[in-house]
């Protein structure tokens, strides 16, 4: 049976102030974390047992995962003492993964990849890396795979580049010999280090596998709280955590509220998101991200009314 390794272990910079509260997999998306929705969809796909690596604010994910057994899956920890990224972070875990194809989950993106499509592909083709890729059609945006007609990845771009490429959907399915290389707890990446590495020197090692498949990003809290409104939607679910208490006389609009947050009477909360704890007094309150005051503000954040509120940024839209 195939195991699965979820990347969690991220500071995930580009999400504060909301990664300063939780670690991004534990980000609560219309009624489930985004943890819970991945370790779901690989459920539904048929596997049972899953790894995640930690670092940042671990608590936050163990606390909602556990040992996995109300998931339907068994689920084990590969702790980092540091960030060890994207190709270090499976070289650490090599040892709780085993000798088989596993497949490779980055902890901040939703898909619907065909697994068992990805993991044929990739046995038989013989491939040590073998990653999932739709057309790139926000070169601005994404970097991308540059693949050859066979399906042998060639390198990859920058966002910017212009060069016609394929986006990398953040699931693969990887063998154990490709990180091997790698000495343990030591950081290193994959897409900028160690897969060219692989491409010059064992080329056909690493592929791709052009598919169709949903995908849903929460790098930024524009793109979060997008993605957390398009599911409750699609999931007829609520972005308000039932915990959360909104005054009858409070008006909240295309917004997220975290449990145990308040918003007053004479509230009008518009396109933001209001995080725990947090008592949003009467005014408006509108493309903010909103939570508790503490000494370490971000840069682009400022007191109001005892609360911490920054720009929501950019998005999807």
């Amino acid at each position: 049976m195939t195991p699965a390794l979820v990347l969690a272990a991220g500071l995930a910079t580009r999400l504060r102030p909301l990664s300063r509260l939780r670690a991004k997999t534990a980000l609560p998306v219309a009624g489930q974390t985004l943890l819970e929705r991945i370790l779901r969809w690989l459920v539904a796909a048929n596997v049972r047992d899953a790894v995640l690596n930690l670092h940042h604010l671990p608590d936050t994910i163990t606390a909602v995962a556990g040992d996995g057994s109300h998931l339907g899956l068994r689920l084990r920890y590969s702790w980092e003492t540091r960030v060890l990224g994207s190709a270090g972070g499976p070289r650490r875990a090599l040892p709780l993964l085993g000798d088989s194809p596993f497949v490779l989950v980055n902890g901040d993106t939703l898909t619907t990849v065909d697994l068992a499509g990805l993991r044929e592909a990739h046995v038989r083709s013989g491939a040590w890396v073998t990653m999932a890729l739709t057309p790139n059609t926000m070169p601005d945006r994404y970097g991308g795979a540059l693949m050859r007609d066979d399906g042998t990845i060639t390198g990859f771009v920058r966002r910017g580049d212009g060069t016609p490429s394929f986006h990398v959907v953040g699931v693969q399915m990887a063998n154990a010999e490709a990180f091997a290389r790698l000495e343990d707890d030591r950081p290193a990446e994959s897409v900028t280090g160690l897969y060219p590495e692989l491409i010059r020197e064992h080329p056909g090692r690493v592929r791709g596998w052009v598919t169709d498949t949903e995908f849903f990003d929460i790098g930024t809290p524009g793109d979060y709280l997008d993605t957390c409104l398009t599911l409750a939607a699609r999931d007829d679910a609520s972005p308000i955590d039932p915990e959360a208490h909104i005054d009858p006389d409070a008006i909240v609009r295309e917004s997220v509220v975290w449990n145990d947050a308040i918003v007053e009477a004479g509230a009008r909360v518009e396109r933001s998101i209001v995080t725990d704890g947090v008592r949003v007094p009467a005014g408006t309150w509108r493309d903010v991200v909103i939570r508790r005051a503490t000494p370490d503000l971000d840069p682009n954040e400022q007191r109001m009314q005892g609360l911490a509120v920054s720009p929501l940024g950019n998005s999807r839209a």
